[in-house]
């Protein structure tokens, strides 16, 4: 049996999926995280989301700088945001029930973000507070033109926006 053979029966396909990157120095980055081609919890592709927070540590990113496309081990904790290219938020099989609450988030670094996070708890256990406490490090926020992805560890303040 060759090298190449014994590595196939372990490779796992994956796809990418387009996503800018901010990180804590302030850094933005475009490219593209590898997603498995079938999530280990939920039927079809694996969400960038579940990546994030299956682990702690680095990750590998293709990065889009106007070169040759290169990947990138970022670490995790240093990442504040990430603009995923499509909204994976809703292929969540509770997304439709779950409760949705207006907010304003503040980050360590001053960017304040604006959208809708959706509370996937019971009545009665589905207020802001709740979200807040959920054990995901990487939470989504839906904003008007994007879904954001936030590290919670950056995250300074929470309230909720109350619309008219």
């Amino acid at each position: 049996m060759s090298a190449n053979s014994q590595l196939s029966e372990f490779r796992v396909e994956k796809i990418r999926s387009h996503a800018t990157l901010a990180l804590a120095g302030g850094d933005t980055v475009l490219g593209c995280f590898f997603v498995s081609e079938s999530g280990a919890r939920l039927p079809g592709p694996e969400r960038v989301s579940e990546l994030l927070n299956a682990e702690s540590g680095f990750f590998p990113f293709e990065v889009h700088d106007g070169g040759a496309p290169r990947t990138v081990l970022f670490n995790r904790a240093q990442v504040l945001t990430v603009t995923l290219a499509d909204n994976e938020a809703q292929r969540d099989p509770g997304y439709d029930v779950a409760s949705p609450r207006a907010v304003a988030l503040r980050l360590a670094n001053g960017r304040r973000v604006v959208g809708t996070v959706r509370v996937h708890q019971p009545r009665g256990r589905d207020r802001l507070s709740d979200w807040t406490r959920d054990s995901d490090q990487f939470r989504y926020v839906e904003c008007d033109e994007t879904t954001l992805i936030v590290n919670i560890a950056h995250v300074i303040e929470v309230s909720e926006v109350h619309q008219s």
